[in-house]
């Protein structure tokens, strides 16, 4: 007869994951490159997105976790300090370079899955191994390049982010495969360097063996989940399979490291199996109590990646509208979730009118039985303000 699992409350579930993710400490505490070092750490890598409609992405995810977080500190850590990488988890993102062995095996990997991309194939040309020879030889005398100092006849060919000419075709190839990385970034830009010169310590560490390579993506993912069924974190770093995950699982359960468990749902879902850290119930005691404010959060915030866990946890159905066509959008282009101690309580659709440097809020969707109360609209325009002073908005105007 099998044991039963013990089930944890989803409130319970959902403060483990708040506070593994930094959102229950003090946001008000000291913020510096060291500390901002620590807590990309303990989330385990900030998404970077190329949108700019308020901030990026990777800035409102630090700002709404420390009130005094600046910029020019992560752009330290990532470009002078080389605390930070930027390279691929399930998206781009800034990555502690401390694990950078444990990419080596997504380079290897990345070899063969660009080559044999169709798409990619067409935007490099007919003969790409002569066009890559070229971009690593200019860049290894040369010196940091970006796309745009190589020159290319389009013929009649967009310059969009599809458009991709050739060159630049050969310097993802380049980077995804770990022979270049991204030294920093001119208006966003990425500006391309030899790994061996932006990474001289990490380029030379050893690839790590599969069971090396599993430990460090299961033990360290499950760090910053604290409850996950496998395929969640396999998710994680996307950097082994599911099956890798589930066979991990069960050999740390069998020694003790972790507890098989059932997943509750705040939807009524039937609760799923998964598992915990064994230590979960001493680090649900130690957990501060969340903060009473309201934070905005970004859209590719740790805490909404993944939708199925952000309804599980949360009760709130969060899809990204960017890249859905207008008519179909329910609530906007760049909607951020609002946080309200260990809830989501609404959306909020703003706009950064940086022409006139004013913040615009162009509409508050509150969920279902959050009603708007005084206390809460004040809360509202607090979070509001802290936003716009992370941003550089001078004043925040509210579009009737």
């Amino acid at each position: 007869m099998s044991a039963v699992l013990p089930t944890i409350s989803t409130a319970s579930a959902r403060l483990l994951f708040l506070g593994a993710q930094g959102l229950l400490a003090d946001p008000g505490r000291r913020a510096d490159r060291q500390s901002l070092a620590r807590m990309i750490e303990q989330i385990g890598f900030v998404q970077i997105d190329s949108i700019n409609v308020v901030e990026r992405a990777h800035h409102l995810t630090l700002g709404s976790r420390l009130d005094a977080y600046r910029h020019e500190h992560f752009t330290r850590l990532l470009e002078q300090d080389r605390r930070l990488f930027e390279h691929w988890t399930h998206d781009a993102s800034a990555i502690p370079t401390r694990w950078f062995a444990h990419w080596k095996p997504r380079f290897t990997r990345a070899q063969e899955r660009i080559r044999n991309n169709k798409w990619w194939r067409r935007l490099i040309g007919e003969e790409p191994d002569r066009v890559i020879d070229h971009v690593r030889e200019r860049v290894a005398r040369e010196g940091p390049l970006r796309s745009q100092d190589f020159e290319h006849d389009r013929r009649g060919e967009p310059a969009g982010w599809w458009g991709w000419k050739p060159q630049k075709a050969a310097l993802e190839f380049l980077w995804s495969t770990g022979e270049l990385m991204i030294a920093r970034r001119e208006n966003f830009q990425k500006v391309y360097d030899l790994t061996e010169r932006v990474l001289p310590e990490f380029h030379a560490l050893p690839h790590p063996a599969e069971e090396e390579q599993v430990e460090w993506a299961c033990r360290t993912a499950l760090e910053r989940l604290v409850i996950a069924a496998p395929k969640e974190i396999a998710d994680f770093w996307d950097a082994i399979t599911p099956a890798q995950a589930a066979r991990w699982c069960e050999g740390a359960a069998r020694a003790g490291h972790i507890t098989p468990i059932l997943i509750p749902s705040s939807n009524g879902a039937k609760p799923r199996p998964g598992f915990a850290l064994s230590d979960w119930e001493r680090r649900l005691q130690k957990l501060p109590a969340p903060p009473e404010r309201m934070r905005l959060l970004s859209p590719f915030d740790p805490v909404l990646r993944d939708r199925a866990r952000a309804l599980r946890l949360f009760g709130f159905d969060y899809r990204f509208e960017a890249f859905v066509p207008e008519a179909k959008r329910q609530y906007g282009y760049y909607v951020l979730p609002i946080l309200e101690a260990d809830r989501l309580v609404g959306r909020l659709d703003p706009k950064f009118q940086r022409s006139r440097s004013v913040l615009e809020v162009r509409q508050v969707y509150w969920e279902p039985n959050v009603r708007a109360t005084r206390v809460r609209r004040q809360k509202l325009e607090e979070a509001l303000a802290r936003l716009a002073q992370l941003i550089g908005a001078e004043q925040i105007e509210w579009r009737r």
